[in-house]
């Protein structure tokens, strides 16, 4: 569908000449052909950008009159692309950091004053994709990564951000820490993934001397099949997980009692409505902190979800009392 509304006016300029000064083929001079310009949309509004373009003038070189385009724009954007990479970079730490939505991060870029439409949310989110895999592919880097260690230990999980959305895998140094390789798949077969774990096997000049993962069957049947012989480990939190499962529930029960001492909160927010004076902030302000606690589920089994509410719930309660103690009577 074709826009419907004008692109926003850019807030600066920005002047980007071309710093070669010779054609990378034959060595001879490059001349000043021409001025263009393109706007690109940021996250800190939209930039002009005024670029100079060379050329390289000779009839016997392989880039005869060939543009060659100011070195730092690709700083600001990809080719033929209107907005910049640090909206690219944000679209693709919503989706995969914070598993947002695509609603969601349109909505977030609206907030931040970026115009754009709910599609090209979509096509932004394909071209992080397209960046990460490309970056996450250079067996050189990869090298790098691994010469210090001399070995790998690599882990593998799976990331699907909605239900029936094609899933991230991810595999990880789990020595240094660094990504090896990044990409969504379709399926989940034992092939599918075995083919993953091989290829970053090729691509490394150290041996990979254990792997790491959750007890999903594929996983397991891939890492044996393209890493035969190598020691391999389930994660040591999934083993916490399983063990931690009966205090978990008694944990859930507590909260669930919990929840039903701190009931009402929405009854004593209706009274203050209405009111600006300091006491009704201060009444706004505590019944945010409860509804904040009751809204927390914390991350089980490293942080019950009962005992975080139980703090929670006793620092707000010790806060009132210095209220009482201070003032002589409770906020109501």
């Amino acid at each position: 569908m074709a826009r419907r509304t004008a692109r926003p006016q850019p807030d600066h300029t920005c002047e980007l000449p071309a710093l070669a000064r010779h054609c990378p083929a034959c060595g001879g001079p490059l001349w000043a052909a021409y001025m263009t310009r393109r706007d690109v949309t940021t996250l800190d509004g939209t930039v002009r950008l005024r670029l100079q373009v060379r050329r390289c003038r000779n009839p016997l070189c392989p880039r005869h009159a060939v543009p060659l385009r100011p070195e730092q724009e690709g700083h600001y954007a990809l080719p033929e692309h209107e907005f910049g990479l640090d909206v690219i970079a944000l679209v693709g730490t919503l989706r995969h950091a914070q598993h947002r939505s695509v609603p969601e991060i349109h909505a977030e870029l609206i907030r931040r004053g970026v115009p754009l439409c709910l599609r090209t949310v979509t096509n932004l989110l394909d071209r992080y994709d397209e960046l990460l895999a490309l970056s996450l592919s250079d067996a050189g880097r990869l090298r790098r990564i691994t010469a210090t260690a001399g070995r790998v230990i690599v882990a593998i999980d799976g990331l699907q951000p909605d239900v029936g959305h094609e899933v991230l895998w991810v595999i990880r140094d789990a020595l240094s820490g660094e990504v090896l390789l990044a990409r969504s798949l379709l399926s989940s077969t034992q092939d599918d993934l075995a083919r993953l774990i091989t290829e970053v096997k090729n691509a490394l000049e150290v041996p990979i001397v254990g792997a790491v993962s959750d007890g999903q069957d594929s996983i397991r049947k891939a890492i044996a099949k393209a890493l035969p012989g190598v020691p391999h480990q389930l994660c040591h939190f999934h083993y916490l997980r399983e063990a931690a499962k009966p205090i978990y529930e008694a944990d859930r029960h507590a909260k669930k009692e919990l929840k039903k001492r701190v009931r009402g909160v929405r009854p004593i927010e209706r009274k203050a409505e209405g009111r600006e004076d300091t006491e009704a902030q201060a009444i706004r302000g505590y019944c945010a902190a409860v509804r904040s606690a009751l809204t927390d589920d914390g991350r089980p089994p490293l942080s019950a979800p009962g005992l975080v509410l139980k703090g929670r719930l006793e620092a707000v309660a010790a806060s009132l009392d210095r209220v009482e103690r201070k003032r002589g009577f409770r906020p109501n």
